[in-house]
């Protein structure tokens, strides 16, 4: 939810799968794990999105999940530069910055130009190219602050930015990551999870279409473990596209009055 400050974070979730137990993330001689924030394996964080949060750009949108801070600036469609070759879709370019105080090493982000290019094309596939030809579209992301599944809330607040932009695009993006601990998924990992990972898979799609934009995995991966992780990431995206959307129609509704 989102709109006035203020308003709560409206958490969302996978569907649990009936008549199955969860295994426990170590061994029977192990310490019972907890997650540090005291969330369930398969529970998102909290998500809080705001459109609007920079005034002098064509749109934006602030996003926070949990520790994690996301602000978005989209700027176009404007004029192309002279040295592009001719096209007849549009461009899109996009960039994705930490501050210098957004990890708790100072300094010490992600890679930035990696994840630019993904979450390039993560949403390529979701815009309409062909509706401003010969133009560019540039998104802009900062990372406030890092607390963990940095890419996914960026691609999912960028998402937002450009709806708030007015740029025509086939279905919102949403997109939520997991992480492989032990013989656990564990989704919408925080920054101390991330680290001790096996590891990771991030989906991207487009929930009203149910059709993926990116899908991303780093560590070994079993057929089933895949498919488990797809369905939990694929039904959370729903979840949170509908929270954006809750967003944008508060959005609407407040300039109206």
């Amino acid at each position: 939810m989102a709109g006035k400050p203020g308003t709560n974070p409206t958490t969302y979730s996978p569907s649990m799968a009936t008549g199955k137990t969860r295994t426990p993330i170590f061994k029977d001689h192990d310490v019972d794990w907890v997650r540090p924030d005291g969330r369930g394996f398969h529970q998102c964080r909290p998500a809080f999105f705001r459109t609007g949060a920079v005034n002098s750009a064509s749109g934006s949108a602030y996003a926070e999940f949990g520790n994690t801070k996301v602000i978005v600036s989209v700027f176009g469609p404007r004029e192309s530069k002279k040295a592009m070759m001719y096209s007849d879709i549009g461009r899109l370019n996009c960039n994705v910055s930490y501050t210098t105080f957004a990890t708790p090493v100072r300094g010490q982000g992600s890679d930035y130009k990696e994840f630019s290019s993904m979450l390039h094309k993560a949403l390529e596939g979701a815009i309409i190219l062909e509706t401003f030809p010969k133009t560019t579209v540039d998104v802009f992301a900062l990372v406030l602050e890092s607390g963990g599944s940095d890419l996914h809330v960026v691609i999912s607040c960028a998402s937002l930015a450009l709806a708030d932009a007015g740029i025509l695009m086939y279905d919102l993006v949403a997109s939520v990551s997991l992480s492989s601990l032990g013989k656990n998924l564990v989704i919408d990992p925080v920054l101390e999870e991330e680290s001790y990972q096996d590891g990771s898979l991030t989906i991207t799609c487009m929930p009203s279409r149910y059709e993926v934009t990116q899908l991303s995995i780093t560590g070994e991966w079993s057929t089933p473990k895949i498919n488990e992780g797809m369905q939990l990431c694929l039904d959370a995206c729903s979840k949170l596209a509908k929270i954006m959307r809750s967003c944008l129609k508060e959005a609407t509704s407040t300039s109206q009055e």
